[in-house]
């Protein structure tokens, strides 16, 4: 048992549900052992639960198994230490499989590490980061229902109202709390490199540093932002990942790099010069070819599709270019041997391990098939948006896109894609039967 356990310290034991929300147990240090060894039982059916934690009944994993279990299973050694817990507690991260061992499908761990496997197969390994923003409200908003910009604490003392993008004088007022981040980050093994202040008020990103394990790096984006709301509450700070809090100010993004080693840990994208080899601009092609199919993942809640406005840094139709942040797929200036690719398109609300699943797995379609991209874009992509195809704008036409998707289903299976679009077509149920103030206010 790690030496860590002591006293009354306490474990989080969780998995990730399609929606990205950690669903688990809290158990006792003498719970521990077993846990790591034989890990815990959920239902199956919390995989498929909708965002607010309630049954999906149309997703098939209730009833029709008698809301039966399954396995979840640590996914490394030792527990993890929460350094921003007001008791002491750790935390484990989990995957569940069916009770006779194989992989649950549907588990979003298990989808990446099936998208994991297939590039193994052929010789490659993924190398990812990925480069999430967040805003920090104040600590009421949650009660009020509305975002609130924070107050700097530190020397200031003003409210942070007004765009300042790359200001250093705003993390100047926020540094203590950005010292603590860092820390949680270094405790917990997260790769975090550098902080920058982003478009919106009180917005930042944090990137991550390549990994040579895209299951890992998932791991840490999904253990990120569980980080940053924890460190925030202890600042009384609220901070948010939804990806557009703010109406008229920047969204959060969720930005993907990755590259791919050969078996003797060559990059397969470095031809030597700017263009990269042809291996990188058949991902590039499977990409934007299977784009529409993914907005789902991308673009997981109602919410989510509010970012994706002309002229607002977040694409509108699938698109590529280099060293372009107008377009959907962008090739970054680097020195070749880091040739890499990063994709532009998904929200900071949704699922790290979905996105990266389907990031994957269309760049290896596009290699398989060894499609050709069209000609890569110069200068502003919105200008000439009308000549390549245009990305589903609305939830319901994402979801049905996906549900109809031949990609979706040759990489991730009928179930995954019963399971999903029942959680997402039961939330838009839920929220449509909802009058909004806005109407009350319009046509009362």
């Amino acid at each position: 048992m790690p030496e860590q356990v002591v006293g009354d310290k306490e474990f989080d034991l969780f998995i990730t549900d399609l929606n990205g929300n950690l669903r688990g147990k809290r158990l006792p240090a003498s719970g521990l052992e077993g846990a790591m060894k034989d890990g815990v039982k959920l239902p199956q059916s919390v995989i498929g639960f909708d965002h607010w934690g309630d049954d999906v009944i149309e997703n098939g994993l209730v009833f029709e198994t008698g809301d039966s279990d399954g396995i979840c299973l640590p996914v490394h050694d030792t527990p993890i230490p929460v350094p921003w817990s007001e008791s002491p507690r750790d935390q484990i991260l989990a995957m569940m499989f069916n009770p006779d061992g194989t992989p649950f499908l549907p588990d979003p761990r298990q989808l990446l590490a099936s998208t994991v496997a297939r590039f193994k197969a052929l010789g490659y390994t993924p190398v990812v980061a990925t480069e999430l923003e967040f805003y920090l409200l104040d600590g009421q908003s949650e009660a009020k229902g509305r975002p609130q910009e924070p107050l700097m604490t530190e020397g200031h003392g003003r409210r942070l109202t007004d765009t300042d993008c790359y200001s250093i004088e705003e993390m100047d007022g926020l540094s203590n709390f950005f010292a603590d981040v860092r820390s949680a980050c270094e405790v917990q093994g997260i790769p975090a490199d550098t902080i920058i202040s982003e478009l919106g008020p009180g917005q930042f990103e944090i990137n991550m540093k390549h990994v040579d394990d895209a299951l890992l790096a998932a791991d840490h984006a999904n253990m990120f932002k569980r980080l940053v709301k924890g460190v925030a509450r202890n600042y009384e700070y609220g901070a948010t990942f939804m990806a557009k809090p703010y109406a008229q100010k920047s969204g959060n993004g969720f930005h993907v790099h990755f590259s791919l080693l050969d078996e003797n840990g060559v990059n397969v994208f470095d031809d030597g010069g700017d263009s990269g080899t042809p291996l990188l601009r058949h991902a590039v092609a499977g990409l934007l070819d299977n784009m529409a199919d993914s907005m789902l993942i991308f673009a997981p809640h109602l919410n989510s599709y509010r970012r994706f406005q002309n002229g607002a840094h977040a694409p509108t139709f699938a698109s590529w270019g280099y060293e372009n942040r107008t377009v959907a797929i962008r090739i970054p200036e680097s020195p070749t041997v880091a040739r890499r690719i990063e994709h532009r398109v998904a929200g900071a609300d949704a699922n790290p391990y979905l996105v990266l699943a389907v990031v994957l797995g269309a760049a290896l379609d596009g290699i398989e098939r060894k499609l050709e991209p069209v000609a890569p874009i110069e200068g502003d992509a919105y200008s000439v948006s009308e000549d390549f195809p245009l990305l589903p704008n609305r939830w319901e036409q994402a979801t049905e896109i996906f549900k109809k998707s031949s990609f979706m289903q040759e990489y991730f299976g009928d179930t995954f894609i019963r399971v999903l679009s029942a959680v997402k077509e039961q939330e838009q149920e839920k929220l449509y039967s909802k009058i909004s103030d806005v109407e009350y206010e319009a046509y009362l």
